[in-house]
């Protein structure tokens, strides 16, 4: 997502298009905080502005457990976190969703959590599962970073797309490429890290300052990246905007099919596959919860097959439990990478600010 949304994936995008998404609580109502104690039927989920979930779901999850969600929103993915660690040792409420691998050492580190094994986790692949012996937060979805393309220019121009981080910086694609701040955008980081990941600690400043030289624009955040710049877009499309090449996510292209009307038989936008870095995002049972046992439900529920299969339509992210079935409409538009970028997160954990002020005083300066 440190997400400016978390990622600012299909919720965002939807939004974009004029799609309220659904981001119902089990009763229909969202409330502004717990104040239920332990044996309260009420389970508070705190996350971020992107969350989203079907009622009927939610509702599911009261009939099997007894439970009520109420879904308290504080912002995006960061300032979520923020606010948590503020209220340590007194929350907001019981469960926090949506902590990924760039700021999980930040949730970890200030104690957040406390410690459960969600039911479950032996569905979960364990090279998700990045806190597997302490189990003090729960692996819920993932996501890609990458770079879309605008199927319509590049075959107008008869240019092949980029496939590859090193293929952005060479000539044929200069002022093309649109990326977002990684100062102040989740996918901003999630491609600078895949920068890193790609070239290394010592081989990522160079590479920026190729794709400087090749003509990148940066911007502040997602939406204007998306919606405003890239001509691939509804958004853009509308806007007149004139960059073919933007850094979104792998599963934009289907929510361009899914919220366009009418629909069509393939998806404007393409995917760049070898230019991606790999989120996971997480949830975990606040430390000083006051309802403990409805949070513990709730972390077992994310990771139910009910739950992981409402996400692909819901947030566009992907299920972590292997028996989860993914809409056809996901499938049949998105794109599966098989070799993202990653970077450990104890890596980015001692890294981060001080990669994000460089590449600041590098690209922007």
């Amino acid at each position: 997502m440190n997400s400016q949304l978390r990622r600012a994936v299909g919720t965002a995008l939807a939004a974009a298009l004029g799609i309220t998404s659904l981001a119902a609580c089990g009763n229909g109502s969202e409330d502004k905080g717990s104040g239920d104690g332990a044996g309260s039927k009420t389970v508070t989920l705190v996350t971020h502005e992107s969350f989203a979930a079907s009622e009927a779901v939610l509702k599911e999850f009261t009939k099997r457990t007894g439970y009520t969600v109420k879904i308290l929103k504080s912002g995006d993915a960061g300032t979520a976190l923020n606010k948590e660690i503020l209220t340590k040792g007194s929350p907001q409420g019981d469960v926090f969703f949506g902590v990924d691998n760039t700021l999980l050492s930040r949730a970890l580190d200030n104690d957040l959590f406390t410690p459960y094994e969600a039911k479950g986790l032996d569905r979960v692949a364990p090279e998700v599962q990045l806190d597997k012996d302490k189990h003090r937060v729960t692996p819920v979805d993932t996501g890609d970073v990458c770079v879309n393309y605008d199927k319509k220019y590049f075959a107008e121009k008869k240019l092949a797309p980029p496939k590859t981080f090193a293929d952005l910086a060479k000539p044929a694609y200069k002022n093309l490429l649109v990326v977002e701040n990684a100062a102040t955008s989740s996918p901003g980081l999630g491609f600078l890290l895949g920068s890193v990941g790609a070239f290394g600690e010592d081989g990522w400043q160079d590479y920026w300052k190729k794709l400087k030289a090749n003509g990148v624009k940066v911007v502040d955040g997602w939406e204007q990246a998306y919606n405003e710049e890239f001509s691939g877009s509804a958004g853009g499309r509308k806007a007149g905007a004139d960059r073919p090449l933007v850094v979104s996510y792998a599963s934009s292209p289907p929510v361009e099919v899914l919220y366009a009307e009418p629909q069509p038989k393939e998806a404007p936008t393409g995917v760049a596959t070898g230019t991606c870095f790999r989120q996971i995002e997480f949830a975990g049972l606040l430390d000083g919860a006051k309802n403990e046992k409805g949070g513990k439900a709730l972390l077992d529920f994310l990771v139910s097959r009910t739950f992981q299969e409402d996400m692909p339509l819901n947030m566009f992210v992907h299920p972590v439990v292997s028996d989860a079935k993914l809409p056809e409409l996901f499938t049949e538009h998105g794109v599966v990478v098989d070799e993202p970028e990653t970077v450990a997160p104890a890596t980015i954990a001692g890294k981060r600010e001080q990669w994000v002020r460089s590449w600041s005083s590098l690209v922007l300066k």
